[in-house]
Order: C-alpha cells, then structure tokens, then sequence
C-alpha cells in the first residue's frame, strides 16, 4: 500500500515539480564513462559461464587496483559464494556494504547467504532493508524475497 501510495503521488507531482527541478539546475551530471578493466571484463565473463574460480582470480586483481570499488567486491562475494567459500563470501559483501550501505544487489546476496547457513533472521534484515531501498519492487527485493519464501517452505517440512 505505501508503495502504491508513493507512485500516485510521484505521477501527481512529477509535472508540478519539473519546473523546479530544472530551474534549480539539479541536473544529475554526466555519467563519467571510466574505462574497462579487463580483469573486471573477465571475471564477468567467467561469471556467465560459471566459472567461479576463475572469476574470483579476476576480480580478486580488478579489486586490487580499485579496492573502493562496491560493485567490484559484491562481484568478488558472489564468486566466493558460488565456490563455497562463504567466509570470503561474507567479507566481500560487508565490504561492499561499507563502502555503499545501499548496494541493493550486496544486500540480496549476503541475505541469500544467510539462508545458507541458516541464519534466517540476518536474511530477513537484508529484505526489510531492501525493502526500503527499493520505492518500486525491485529485482533484488524480489529475488531475496523468493528465496526466503523457498527456504521457508523447505525447513517446514523438516
């Protein structure tokens, strides 16, 4: 209800505030367009083709040179994760999450971690957050919620 309640008033301010917006010259900048890393391209590759070892030694390289990089070390802790490695996996994600507290798509994967070591409660904290972040239904919230729906289901029948 809040969020349907937020795009009615968005729809219905949206050309009120236009003027304003534009007159206060609030323009977001330029996307900056930083140059590839081709390491980072690697590790998204080895990602698709799910060779998680290989990403992690990419990404592992790509974060050496840019350690302040969330979306580079959310990369490194789902690579982590899908080795089994869920320490490193855990580490990668919270250091996403210090440096970008909002980074929606470390908040899914770390609560989807969670799940894997049954902590159900840390999981849930991760889908209210999301649940914040996201003013729209966002893919994240979404699949994080799934996956607690799924992990749910399959511990009641335990």
């Amino acid at each position: 209800m809040r969020r349907l309640l937020m795009l009615t008033l968005a729809i219905l301010a949206g050309p009120a505030l236009a003027p304003a917006v534009h007159s206060a010259g609030s323009e977001p900048p330029p996307m900056v367009q930083r140059p590839q890393d081709p390491d980072y391209e690697a590790g998204m590759k080895a990602i698709a083709s799910r060779d998680y070892n290989a990403a992690v030694d990419n990404f592992k390289r790509a974060a050496a040179r840019d350690p302040n990089n969330a979306d580079m070390q959310n990369h490194l802790g789902y690579s982590y994760r899908k080795t089994g490695n869920l320490d490193m996996a855990f580490k990668h994600y919270n250091e996403a999450l210090r440096l970008d507290p909002n980074h929606r798509g470390a908040h899914e994967y770390i609560g989807e971690t969670w799940l894997l070591v049954n902590n159900l409660p840390k999981a849930e904290e991760h889908l209210a957050r999301l649940d914040k972040l996201c003013l729209f239904p966002c893919e994240e919230f979404t699949e994080l919620k799934q996956a607690i729906q799924k992990y749910k289901q399959q511990h009641a029948r335990n």
